[in-house]
């Protein structure tokens, strides 16, 4: 019930940021130093997501002054269907594979909340099936390509209500946000707006990336 109250909480969140949200979808541009790749919340509105993605861009603006950054909007609906995390975990992979091709030295940023760190957790192996609004992997980052993957940035992560964690290769790279409460991420949780409150730590999330890089 808790976690239902939550996804709704989300949901009016989307509804009332719609009329501010621009037009245009955010892209990488071409050979930037960083791409920051964003995987938004359920119905999370906002160019790279009001909650997360957006504060994290521009705090990683401020941090990494001399570096040439752009960002990514990872491309899946976001929403309660059974296909939603796996329709991003697929995007996710094609877009750092495209990238990583048309420009050989760039590096990626990877941000994650709430659905969207499932959409993350995937794309680096770690598999979100059975974790809310979680799937099975579809697709990986290539070995090859995992140097590129400069730090990886978590909120609200709902595999750790299972108990699981990232773990392995991206473990050193990765900072992992769960509010106290939150009801996503922590077991018996029940806090719902603590899972709503996770712009507060874009800035610590930032220094840990610019840390990385």
């Amino acid at each position: 019930m808790r976690i239902r109250l939550c996804l709704a909480a989300l949901s009016l969140v989307g509804g009332a940021g719609l009329a501010t949200l621009s037009t245009s979808t955010a892209t990488a541009a071409t050979c930037t130093d960083i791409d920051v790749v964003a995987a938004r919340g359920t119905f999370e509105p906002g160019t790279l997501g009001t909650i997360v993605g957006d504060p994290v861009y521009s705090a990683l603006q401020k941090k990494l002054t001399g570096k040439n950054l752009s960002s990514y909007k990872v491309d899946y609906p976001a929403d309660l269907s059974l296909t939603s995390a796996a329709q991003g975990n697929a995007d996710l992979v094609k877009h750092v594979m495209n990238q990583a091709a048309a420009c050989p030295n760039q590096r990626f940023i990877l941000v994650g909340y709430s659905q969207g760190a499932n959409v993350v957790d995937n794309s680096i192996g770690i598999s979100s099936a059975g974790a809310l609004v979680g799937s099975p992997i579809v697709a990986t980052i290539p070995d090859a390509l995992e140097p590129k993957v400069a730090a990886v940035l978590l909120f609200g992560n709902p595999i750790r209500a299972q108990g699981k964690s990232v773990t392995g290769t991206y473990q050193s790279r990765t900072i992992d946000f769960c509010a106290e409460g939150d009801p996503v991420c922590e077991n018996g949780g029940d806090d719902v707006l603590a899972h709503l409150g996770y712009t507060a730590d874009a800035d610590a999330a930032a220094a840990f990336a610019a840390g990385k890089v």
